[in-house]
């Protein structure tokens, strides 16, 4: 084996990356830096130019220390990467989900620019995911190393870019202690998971709830049901007609609308998504009278079920709720799938069998006195939501035998009571209490 030197580097799209190294690393159950994701992004314009998300990769490649081991036709031939990082500079807050727009205020108030930041995160896209991304290849010594590299290269970057503050959001939990050790500050959020503990069908789950809880779906998924042409179908890009890539591009731009905003996401990226994600993107479809009437864009890997964007064109009592969730929860269970993330935010979930899962950021602020505030104001934080997640608890769906709580992915997650946290609504209402040391 030929001695290897590390090299880091930066390169603005995915374009000249190879597909197979970049998916090659460790992703863990996400899907959202996988390249085909990432790379859609880039094409469609959902990123870019124009988008206030420009996005910058840092890479770490192994090298032969001797170059005429390799043709060295270009920069990057001969080298096998062993770690990347998909980090962002963003000129606004929008479409991260972890709320800082308290701290930009505070900023403006001190005449501190608080723009431009760099991001590490899956664009528009609040799942928690690796963002620190390794060959899973490496000896624990390698690891570290590299995770170094990787972590000195974003720092590198966000001072090329003058940015004023580098945010990691979504990390996974050991990512989060390890960020937080390096001098980024901890953040904790929370969203509603559903976990599956080996249900044999979904009446085997509803077994598990309180006799009120049980009712109540069923009379949902009921009425739902009977207002549309048989089961909701989860259909795989790989299948989808040009009918149905327009139904559900014109599902997302009417929800984005109903919300006061025309979304994130291009018309393109959804015409891509069959070419690039064929296997994960999944159209959630319901059909009435033979016409597709509503649907969702879920994405799914071999360890989870992520559920993106809802939409309809009839209004039909209960049937987001079948779509969004019960079809979900279901579909999870027949696939053997041990997760289920249905997005941001939504106490409403409680009730059907999510229960609040801790979720986890961390930044650094390049002046001190916004570090120490934020610092000081993140503390205080986490109590307030330790306190909000056991107040939710105490709302369980689920009998007193078997209360749901969420089990851990081999890898990583906590469950909700060794981590203390501040729900998305705590975190809006207190970011104005940051002051500047």
């Amino acid at each position: 084996m030929l001695a290897v030197r590390l090299v880091t580097r930066v390169v603005p799209d995915l374009a000249g990356v190879d597909p197979a190294q970049w998916d090659a690393l460790d992703h863990g159950p996400s899907p959202f830096t996988e390249h085909g994701f990432l790379r859609a992004l880039e094409l469609s314009g959902s990123v870019g130019p124009g988008t206030g998300w420009e996005p910058h990769y840092v890479l770490v490649e192994a090298e032969p220390e001797d170059p005429s081991a390799e043709d060295a036709g270009s920069p990057s031939q001969g080298r096998t990467l062993v770690g990347a990082v998909a980090a962002y500079r963003k000129d606004h807050s929008y479409g991260e989900y972890i709320f800082d727009f308290g701290w930009a205020r505070a900023c403006m108030r001190a005449g501190l620019p608080y723009y431009p930041k760099l991001v590490v995160a899956a664009p528009v896209t609040p799942a928690t995911g690796r963002r620190i991304l390794l060959s899973p290849s490496l000896a624990p010594s390698e690891r570290v190393a590299i995770e170094a590299a990787l972590v000195e290269g974003v720092r590198t970057v966000a001072d090329q870019l003058d940015c004023s503050s580098v945010h990691w959001l979504f990390c996974s939990a050991s990512e989060h202690g390890r960020l937080a050790e390096a001098g980024f500050c901890p953040r904790a959020s929370f969203q509603f998971h559903w976990r599956n503990h080996g249900y044999a069908d979904f009446d085997a789950f509803l077994a598990t709830l309180s006799s009120r809880k049980r009712k109540q779906i069923r009379k949902e998924r009921a009425r739902a049901l009977a207002a549309v042409d048989g089961p909701v179908e989860f259909v795989p890009a790989a299948e989808w007609t040009r009918h149905d890539i327009a139904r559900l591009e014109s599902f997302y731009r009417r929800t984005c609308y109903a919300h006061g905003n025309e979304g994130y996401l291009t018309p393109e990226l959804f015409e891509l998504l069959p070419r690039m994600m064929p296997q994960r993107a999944r159209f959630v479809r319901v059909r009435r009278a033979g016409q597709i009437v509503a649907g969702a864009l879920c994405f799914q890997t071999e360890h989870a079920l992520y559920g993106r964007y809802w939409g309809c064109c009839e209004e039909i009592p209960f049937l987001h709720f079948e779509v969004a969730y019960y079809a979900g929860i279901e579909h999870c269970i027949r696939e053997g799938l041990p997760l289920f993330e249905a997005g941001a935010q939504g106490e409403h979930k409680l009730l059907r069998g999510f229960m609040p899962a801790p979720t986890f950021s961390n930044h650094w602020m390049r002046h001190p006195g916004l570090h120490e505030g934020v610092e000081r104001f993140l503390r205080g934080e986490a109590m307030e939501v330790g306190q909000y997640m056991g107040q939710l608890a105490r709302f369980s769906p689920y009998r007193k035998d078997d209360d749901g709580r969420p089990l851990p992915l081999p890898d990583e997650r906590p469950s909700m009571g060794e981590v203390g946290e501040a729900g998305e609504q705590a975190a809006s209402r207190g970011d104005d209490a940051i002051e500047l040391g």
